[in-house]
């Protein structure tokens, strides 16, 4: 009994000093957040700022027209979520429970598709949208989410469907039920947790998004969150306002870790089942 409170002892305090160097990153952003601009290059630094500015939130939110770049943000997010929850599960269905010549073929593709940089189709996609004329347009951020592109999402989608026993779909057969409607009522319940999983993965990459909408939106009326506080690094004759950079930082990670945390137990049941079979 002593050997193994001594062991768990150890483990919670290996785990606590990691968590602690883990949040170090987090804890100086706050510092910075909080400190007055003419205070942050001072020597030695003061990790707890003996007088807070809270109204560095207040004042680096007026600083740009953030109200804008949110509803931009809200506006890509929830079109690029619907999508890709709607094109992801369906492709993963039809994975997961049809057989077509070459289905194993083409899984293997898409799962190959995972190995290749992303920098590699960043060029030739941004040929393909400027052909269509939508370079300055949300649409490049978005309809990109109807083709399916997250391979890792169909297959953590594509492994917890194949651990829903076939006889559920069976009864729903028998019940006069098509295709469609076993899909809507009989595996999408079943799915909840792995659906929350991809919304989660889906929600943080929109929302911290930086490099799409850099290269693809133009206008400055169209700038996200992410692209908006690229203002505070200042430009050739302005210094950079850390304080308020870092103020912002905080506000944009503030949504995805709410997120996380409401909705952790659905997440790691999500990731724990994929890959189960019954």
């Amino acid at each position: 009994m002593a050997l193994r409170v001594i062991k768990r002892g150890v483990l919670y305090a290996v785990l606590v000093g990691i968590a602690v160097v883990l949040l170090i990153p987090f804890f100086w952003m706050l510092s910075t957040a909080l400190t007055a601009e003419a205070d942050i290059f001072a020597w030695p630094p003061e990790w707890i700022p003996k007088h807070p500015q809270w109204h560095n939130f207040a004042d680096a939110w007026k600083a740009l027209p953030f109200n804008r770049y949110l509803l931009n943000t809200l506006f890509v997010v929830l079109l690029g979520l619907g999508a890709e929850l709607a094109s992801e599960t369906l492709v993963a269905y039809g994975f997961a429970r049809f057989q077509f010549p070459g289905r194993d073929v083409l899984f293997f593709v898409l799962l190959a598709t995972m190995m290749m940089p992303f920098h590699v189709t960043l060029i030739p996609t941004y040929l393909i949208w400027q052909a269509f004329g939508l370079v300055g347009e949300f649409d490049p951020l978005v309809l990109r989410a109807w083709t399916a592109w997250g391979p890792f999402y169909v297959f953590l989608l594509r492994q917890f469907m194949l651990r829903i026993p076939r006889e559920l779909e069976d009864a729903a057969a028998i019940d006069g039920a098509n295709a469609w409607q076993t899909f809507w009522h009989v595996i999408l319940p079943q799915i909840r947790p792995a659906l929350f999983a991809v919304a989660i993965f889906a929600f943080r990459g929109y929302w911290n998004d930086f490099l799409g909408p850099l290269i693809y939106l133009t206008d400055t009326d169209k700038y996200t969150m992410t692209l908006g506080m690229y203002f505070f690094l200042g430009g050739a004759n302005e210094q950079p306002h850390w304080n308020y950079l870092m103020a912002m930082s905080i506000v944009v990670a503030l949504p995805v870790l709410i997120l996380f945390f409401a909705a952790q137990r659905y997440f790691v049941e999500g990731i724990t089942f994929t890959g189960m079979k019954e």
